[in-house]
């Protein structure tokens, strides 16, 4: 047998031995494309998603890849971003917010979605009905219209001589619609008048603001253009008028008072649909649940600025201060 011969052999021999037993071909990684307007791409939903991935065994680089686009605050950059990440040809996406949910289901039927932090994702037209999504996406909703009364009850009780809240909202987001008849509803009953605006740029926003008066209060949404609760906590700071957030992360910037969905802990939350989704489940079959973690957060800093005295009932119940 000649050695060319020989080594051909000993080639093709190798190659039709059988896998030792209980070994198996390796598996790639799953790729998951992530979407959001951050400036950075440690978005605390993605943090939270990568720390609940490997808390369920799905270890970056080894389960997961993440390929991830942030488009610093400009909405109109996300239709192109969703489908860039389509033509990628990731197995998941995982978005943050209306806009990007709405991009993203509007580049692909395929792909599986999970989103965060969308207010009502029924009124926004993301799913027909949380119990059973249908399509291709599911998630977990920060219950937006939920949580607004109880912010408003927030604010009446840090202030007691309020009588005016202003709610000032993006006018193209359908899911403020059930956000605004909510805070509507719980007016009277706080002793409050509501004064919804919609806005829809950055001019409308200040006209909106030079509307507030000296003893009026802002009550700042959950949206996807952040111009819209940064200028109401400009305007709080510089005016002292009391503004109630929907999230810690605005107490941290100077805001008097969040309630709403702890960001990183609702990226773990997802964590599990996404990993059920990646296992064999479809989106469709994966009900929407609602944010599971909510905080309440007081600036005492700002509370001194704005003359308030904060009661002892808010500091016992507060889940995090800032000073």
């Amino acid at each position: 047998m000649t050695t060319h011969y020989l080594w051909w052999w000993l080639i093709v021999s190798v190659g039709l031995l059988p896998l030792a037993a209980g070994a198996e071909p390796a598996r790639r990684a799953y790729r998951i494309g992530v979407l959001n307007e951050a400036w950075a791409a440690s978005h605390p939903t993605v943090e939270g998603l990568k720390a609940g991935l490997r808390e369920l065994g799905l270890e970056e680089g080894r389960d997961v890849t993440f390929d991830i686009r942030f488009t610093e605050g400009k909405l109109e950059a996300m239709p192109a971003a969703a489908t860039a990440l389509v033509r990628a040809g990731v197995d998941l996406i995982f978005v943050s917010q209306y806009a990007a949910t709405r991009a993203a289901k509007d580049a692909t039927k395929t792909i599986p979605i999970v989103f965060t932090l969308v207010g009502d994702p029924v009124a926004s037209g993301i799913i027909n009905t949380p119990a059973a999504p249908e399509g291709n996406v599911t998630g977990v909703s920060s219950l937006q219209a939920e949580l607004v009364a109880k912010r408003l009850e927030i604010l009446k009780t840090l202030v007691p001589s309020l009588h005016r809240v202003w709610v000032i909202h993006h006018g193209s987001d359908p899911s403020s619609t059930p956000m605004v008849v909510k805070a509507l509803e719980a007016g009277p009953r706080l002793g409050l008048e509501v004064v919804p605006r919609g806005v829809l740029t950055p001019e409308d926003i200040g006209h909106a603001l030079r509307a507030v008066r000296a003893g009026d209060g802002l009550l700042a949404p959950e949206s996807s253009d952040a111009d819209i609760p940064t200028a109401i906590l400009q305007a709080s700071l510089a005016s002292r008028v009391p503004a109630a957030f929907t999230t810690a992360l605005w107490v941290g910037h100077g805001g008097l008072v969040s309630y709403g969905p702890d960001y990183y802990a609702q990226g773990v939350q997802a964590a599990a649909l996404v990993a059920k989704i990646l296992r064999g489940a479809r989106p469709g079959d994966v009900p929407v649940e609602g944010s599971d973690k909510i905080d309440l957060a007081v600036n005492l800093k700002t509370a001194d600025l704005l003359a308030i005295t904060v009661p002892r009932k808010i500091l016992l119940r507060a889940d995090s201060f800032r000073r």
